[in-house]
């Protein structure tokens, strides 16, 4: 097996917990559309989807993927926020 082989075997690997994770995730946003709902809570929360942002890029040390990561995190707060519009009753 060759070094080529062997990084896509890991990628397929961290494409698996990926999905595990994002399944996880999403199943705590349908938690948090449940609070929502049941509190008429509107599924945009600004202040908190900055400082959630900013956070996660402030723990961001690997300079050369920050802006990759940053867009990372806008498509999952989109998803999540797609999400819970769809369902939201």
């Amino acid at each position: 097996m060759n070094e080529l082989e062997r990084a896509r075997i890991e990628i397929d690997a961290i494409d698996e917990e990926i999905r595990l994770l994002f399944i996880k995730r999403m199943t705590a946003v349908k938690s948090v559309l449940a609070f929502k709902q049941a509190n008429q809570l509107p599924v945009l929360d600004t202040s908190r989807e900055q400082l959630l942002k900013h956070a996660r890029l402030e723990k961001m040390t690997e300079h050369e993927f920050k802006s990759y990561y940053e867009s990372l995190l806008d498509a999952l707060l989109k998803i999540s926020k797609d999400f819970q519009k769809d369902h939201y009753e």
